[in-house]
């Protein structure tokens, strides 16, 4: 979404680029980051723990990759800084998404998607908004779901930010300030960010 948004996808050197960089379908913010340096993206990546968390083994929404995966992301955050990957473990706070979003650029979050609700989407779909119409929402547990969402906007004066949701290319979504930093900051995320900024 991100890369088609700065009109870098083209398809065949998408698809190249995923097998250059071994994503499977179990796919961690690091490798979002190595992507975006793949394509010549400014980024920055911020992050709570610099390599994979010992604790989520025992997440049922970890737990299936977590053996096979726990080396490679690893490696990933090891050689970030020779590879070009710009990685620091910081907080970051809701002045400096919203500073960040004034100048044009946007964010990709990592969230629960089980605690982020959507104040735009239909009340059929809001607990869990961004699969498409019609199908049924894995998320209906209160274990943690991660999903990411592409931070773009925000209203300072209601309290609310603007999001697009992969799941769904053609609406953008809104939530409050309270809501999105609550799904941000549930155990599972990291609290991962990753800050694109779009060339002027």
């Amino acid at each position: 979404m991100v890369l088609q948004y700065l009109k870098l996808l083209r398809e065949e050197d998408f698809q190249n680029a995923i097998q250059k960089l071994h994503l499977t379908k179990s796919i961690w913010t690091i490798d979002l980051a190595y992507l975006m340096h793949h394509f010549g993206v400014q980024h920055r990546f911020c992050t709570q723990t610099l390599g994979v968390d010992k604790g989520y083994k025992n997440q049922s929404f970890y737990r299936k990759h977590f053996d096979a995966e726990e080396n490679r992301v690893n490696q990933l955050f090891a050689q970030a800084k020779s590879r070009g990957v710009h990685v620091e473990k910081c907080t970051v706070t809701i002045q400096d998404l919203q500073d960040h979003l004034s100048q044009g650029h946007v964010a990709i979050v990592l969230v629960n998607a089980v605690v982020l609700l959507c104040d735009l989407c239909p009340s059929r779909v809001k607990y869990c908004c961004f699969l498409p119409i019609g199908q049924k929402c894995f998320c209906r547990s209160s274990d943690y779901q991660g999903h990411f969402i592409v931070l773009c906007g925000y209203n300072k004066s209601s309290g609310s930010l603007f999001y697009n949701n992969p799941g769904y290319a053609d609406r953008l979504c809104r939530t409050s300030v309270t809501n999105f930093e609550e799904s941000r900051r549930s155990y599972g995320t990291d609290e991962d960010i990753l800050f694109i900024y779009v060339a002027s």
